[in-house]
């Protein structure tokens, strides 16, 4: 319900009640996306984010759509959720290493 909402607190500003404009997607990922689009590898602008979600190319992002981009932040945070914690895993190992002489 949380995604539902938050979703509908963005789609209802401009045009469709049940989708997002660009300008809407882009305040929505500002606002409630920022810190998750930090663990993503490959950097995308609004605009390719807008053309890569827009699967029927009709300028507008349906709640299905942004679902995608929803999933691949929430995959892009768990893979560096892994990544840190191997490095914190090798750093320990090293750590121990040091001590045992």
């Amino acid at each position: 319900d949380v995604i539902i909402d938050v979703f509908h607190q963005y789609s209802r500003r401009e045009g469709d009640r049940d989708t997002l404009t660009k300008r809407e997607l882009k305040i929505l990922i500002e606002k409630q996306l920022v810190n998750y689009l930090r663990h993503v590898k490959n950097k995308l602008t609004i605009d390719e984010i807008m053309k890569d979600l827009d699967i029927n190319k009709d300028a507008q992002i349906s709640f299905c759509e942004v679902m995608l981009l929803i999933t691949r932040v929430t995959i892009a945070t768990h893979e560096h959720l892994h990544d840190v914690e191997d490095q914190q895993q090798q750093q320990q190992q090293q750590h121990k290493h040091q001590h045992h002489h």
